[in-house]
């Protein structure tokens, strides 16, 4: 995640999830599960779009390239037309920022067909 203003500090968001019920393994830009074995199991990826090394579209595609299938939410704040086709195209639900009332574990849900 970034450091960036417009972001939930991991702790917040992992703390608020959790309370949602769901198992979370945070990571601040993702380089551990590019750098280890692919997680086994079933889970879904929630990445910002801004990210100190790169955006988080570009993170997804790496992590699907090393067999990390899970469906994908990307965070971000106004996106432009561009970012949303690009998305789509790529099947990653946008959840835009801020993150208001239910919005991020709804989607998580509907991305397990809940």
């Amino acid at each position: 995640m970034s450091t960036s203003s417009t972001t939930i500090p991991p702790c917040s968001l992992e703390f608020a999830l959790r309370l949602e019920g769901f198992a979370v393994h945070a990571s601040a830009d993702g380089a551990d599960l590019l750098a280890g074995r692919p997680p086994g199991g079933w889970g879904c990826l929630v990445v910002d779009y801004n990210l100190q090394l790169g955006n988080g579209l570009d993170l997804i595609a790496r992590l699907r390239s090393r067999g990390i299938l899970w469906p994908a939410i990307l965070m971000t704040t106004a996106p432009a037309a561009a970012l949303r086709e690009r998305a789509a195209d790529a099947g990653i639900l946008i959840v835009e920022k801020p993150l208001l009332g239910d919005a991020l574990p709804d989607a998580i849900r509907r991305s397990f067909g809940g």
